[in-house]
């Protein structure tokens, strides 16, 4: 399917807004959701099934033509299957009319993209971990959510309420007046709308082609390098020669406290246990309810602080330099993984990258085997070592010394200016800098059995066996079998 192109001059952006539904519109609310969660679980068993109907098949000897034919996983024929038994299957036919036919494309348009998504990672097309066979949502486990791409979406005049397909006016926490004005002036058209129950409440996220007037930053000609870290959230050093730095505000471990009480208040009461069949008690749902509060508030102030210090870095400069972190292998370090969660680094870095777009600036991503903290920002000379709990830098061959945040943010500032001019200083990756023992590129012994080969996402070559399974095929006759 062609991905939705916007105009010249115009971007997509998301609105979002808390719901405040009646009873009657909240359960309609979980009804749609359940709805998408259960046309997902249909989709999955279905193309499954032929999966595993070949699997027997091959077991008792048939081959070739003699098995059972592929079932397309696109969404076009997921809906068209999906309609054909809708009426008549027992799981569906006596509800399915009570909801509107989005909810139900919104499972089968999850469950369209696991599967390709499953299907590019075997094949090697697709970066980052192995992607395993699209599995079942429990009605447990499961986020409650609904995309409405056609039918009555609008925002209401009194910008108090907000209309959605088969659900009605629902109203709305807080005015819609940032929106409603802009598609009054016609600078702004919905494109679809998706409701979420998430922190404790509902919210409607619309998404939006905007038209964003071309912005300059406060100083263009101005490079910055963002060292992120967890003492100080982030260091921010410019090509002018300013350093700033921005204290993490720690929101977790503030509230790290209250957590701990409210999670031994919660331990005493009696929780819910499947296995048995036990209910919760009123006492506990009011105890977790209460732990729940203080989790939803503290990933408000994260998002919020976040929000702030990406929209302050990218209105003032105008080329920002960002490290490639592997924050997904630095979580594995028990000592910092909570730290570093509750700082965002991933998410500073995506919202700096559109939000300088934005605001007609730039983003350059330093490769992720740059020694930014090593080098020394003087004179350019490379350290074969440099423990973490080293915090000033100490350079053997020009002699400076300054804090380690500071002067790896003075390399990444550099770094944007070496790469148009080629000073050979700091950033330059034509610098014939030393590099003792090849320290900047040397990780643990990886295990054979866990290197990437060329070609394959997340592992080693398939066996020749397997080679065949994986080869690029149209997606309606690929050959994927069930792990």
């Amino acid at each position: 399917m062609k991905k939705f192109q916007p105009r010249p001059g115009f971007v997509v952006q998301a609105y979002r807004f808390a719901l405040d539904p009646n009873a009657a519109q909240e359960q309609a609310l979980r009804s749609h959701c359940g709805a998408a969660r259960a046309a997902y679980n249909w989709a999955v068993g279905w193309v499954s099934a032929s999966w595993w109907q070949r699997r027997a098949e091959e077991s008792y000897g048939l081959a070739g033509p003699e098995l059972t034919q592929w079932r397309p996983w696109s969404l076009p024929a997921l809906r068209k299957a999906f309609n054909q038994v809708k009426r008549t299957d027992p799981r569906f036919a006596d509800w399915w009319e009570e909801n509107s036919k989005e909810a139900y494309n919104t499972g089968l348009a999850n469950a369209a993209a696991a599967f390709d998504n499953y299907a590019e990672s075997k094949r090697g097309q697709r970066k980052g971990g192995r992607m395993g066979v699209p599995r079942r949502k429990s009605k447990h486990k499961a986020r409650l959510a609904c995309r409405f791409t056609t039918g009555t979406i609008r925002l209401e005049p009194d910008r108090r309420h907000v209309t959605l397909p088969r659900l009605g006016t629902i109203r709305t926490h807080e005015s819609t007046r940032k929106l409603e004005r802009r598609i009054a002036g016609g600078s702004a058209r919905i494109l679809c709308a998706t409701v979420r129950f998430e922190r404790g409440r509902w919210f409607v996220s619309f998404q939006v082609e905007v038209e964003r007037a071309e912005r300059t930053p406060a100083r263009p000609d101005v490079a910055v390098g963002v060292d992120l870290g967890v003492k100080c959230l982030a260091v921010l050093a410019d090509s002018q020669g300013e350093i700033r730095h921005v204290p993490n505000p720690g929101h977790y471990d503030t509230a790290l406290k209250a957590l701990k009480r409210l999670s031994r208040r919660v331990s005493r009461r009696q929780g819910p246990d499947r296995r048995t069949g036990q209910t919760p008690s009123k006492r506990w749902l009011k105890a977790n309810a209460e732990r729940n509060r203080v989790h939803h508030q503290v990933a408000n102030l994260r998002t919020d602080a976040l929000h702030k210090l990406t929209t302050a870095i990218s209105a003032e400069y105008g080329t920002v330099v960002v490290e490639d972190l592997n924050v997904a292998g630095m979580l594995r370090n028990r000592r910092l993984a909570r730290k570093i969660a509750d700082a965002g680094f991933g998410e500073i870095r995506r919202q700096l990258t559109y939000k300088t777009g934005w605001n007609g600036g730039q983003v350059h991503v330093a490769d992720r085997w740059f020694p930014s903290s090593k080098t020394c920002c003087g004179c350019g000379a490379v350290k074969a070592k440099l423990p973490l709990h080293t915090r000033a830098f100490c350079c053997d061959v020009c002699g400076l010394v300054m804090d380690r945040d500071a002067n790896a943010a003075c390399n990444l500032a550099a770094l944007a200016a070496a790469s148009t001019t080629g000073t050979g200083v700091a950033g330059d990756r034509g610098a014939k800098a030393p590099k003792p023992r090849g320290a900047d590129q040397k990780t643990r012994v990886t295990l054979p059995s866990r290197m990437a080969g060329a070609g394959r996402a997340g592992g080693a070559t398939l066996p020749p066996q397997r080679q065949a399974e994986a080869r690029d095929r149209h997606q309606d006759t690929a050959t994927l079998t069930l792990r």
